[in-house]
């Protein structure tokens, strides 16, 4: 099994092009046992940017997932993953298709590396949910019929429960988890203790870590990875 293979990771950390990060951080990062590292944020993301935080952590080995936000914050060179989300819970059609269409009319795309992603996002007070002008007080039901929908009819690889920066609903983890059969469950949003990843991890076949390195260090990482893996 190679360690590029996504279906396989347990454990993803995702770094905020948008946020400074020391290099001592990023070392402790790329030791900590976390799977891959995915570049990715939501506001004043640009190709510049990104490709800053890029070349300051590919040295260390771990595969690396880029997840643009929009078109500009596209780079190809020298990274394994594209994850391309699509916001099924959002009430403007640019955040489902309207932006990939844009994207393809700039520039060819390499297509062996894109991983299409069914985000649900829940966190009302988040960014993205307001960029993406999501519904977000959905019922376990609501949001286990938008996974299957993603796993069953629009066959996405990923579905991916975003609470972005607040502790989501378990029950709400756990229902999109019954409901699919063949995609992977990636969750995110305020995992920052053992305790919080080993709940989230009995629902989700990844979890992603965030926000908890900027807020609370990078050590606190290492205590996330040892919960899953």
């Amino acid at each position: 099994m190679s360690d590029k293979d996504w279906k396989y990771w347990a454990h993803v950390t995702k770094l905020d092009p948008d946020k400074k990060i020391t290099e001592k951080d990023c070392e402790i990062i790329a030791t900590s046992g976390t799977d891959a590292l995915m570049l990715s944020g939501t506001l004043n993301v640009t190709k510049e940017n990104m490709l800053q935080l890029f070349k300051q952590v590919k040295y260390y080995g771990l595969p690396i997932v880029i997840e643009p936000a929009g078109p500009e914050g596209v780079i190809f060179e020298g990274i394994d993953h594209l994850f391309i989300p699509s916001v099924l819970n959002s009430n403007d059609v640019r955040w489902i298709v309207g932006k990939h269409k844009e994207w393809l009319l700039q520039e060819s795309v390499e297509w062996d590396k894109i991983i299409p992603e069914a985000y649900i996002v829940l966190n009302s007070d988040s960014s993205v949910a307001k960029v993406t002008k999501s519904t977000c007080d959905l019922t376990p039901a609501e949001v286990a019929s938008y996974a299957e929908v993603a796993d069953r009819y629009f066959k996405f690889p990923i579905v991916y429960i975003e609470y972005s920066g607040t502790f989501g609903s378990p029950a709400h983890v756990k229902a999109a988890s019954e409901s699919i059969t063949n995609s992977i469950l990636y969750y995110g949003g305020g995992i920052d203790s053992s305790e919080k990843a080993e709940i989230m991890a009995k629902y989700a076949d990844t979890i992603v870590v965030g926000n908890a390195v900027y807020e609370k260090g990078a050590e606190v990482l290492k205590a996330t990875v040892k919960a899953v893996l």
